[in-house]
Order: C-alpha cells, then structure tokens, then sequence
C-alpha cells in the first residue's frame, strides 16, 4: 500500500495561503521603508530598516521564481 502513495507529512497536504502571504510581506516592506521618516538621527537604523525591507523583497520575488519554474511545490 506505500508503495503506490507518496509519503508525506500532514503540513505539506495543507494549503497555504501564498498570495496572502506575498502581500503581508511587500506591505511589512513598505511599512518598514514609511519607518525612515523619524526622529532619529544616526543612519544605523536607516541601514537595517532598508535592509530588512530589500531581504523581504528578495524573498518575495526568489519564492515567486522558484514557483514559476516548478522548483518549489
């Protein structure tokens, strides 16, 4: 009986909600981007605030390749 089904775990048989998940990220993005605009005055927090931003980005559009090109199921 295994041997005509694939074994997996009850997470991978769950649906996810990608499109959701796409649009929180880009939306975290853009609300860490709004965040520059503060009362602080060193660069070090505009650096990290960029940079977590551009890493959700990366994510998003990597998740978005790999998808389209059957590589991530």
């Amino acid at each position: 009986m295994a041997g005509s089904e694939p074994v997996t775990s009850p997470d991978q048989r769950k649906p996810g909600h990608r499109k959701s998940g796409r649009i929180g990220a880009v939306l975290t993005a853009l609300v860490l981007l709004a965040m520059i605009c503060g009362n602080h005055e060193g660069r070090v927090e505009d650096i990290w605030l960029v940079g977590l931003a551009v890493l959700l980005l990366v994510i998003v559009i990597g998740d978005a390749v790999l998808r389209r090109n059957g590589l991530r199921s």
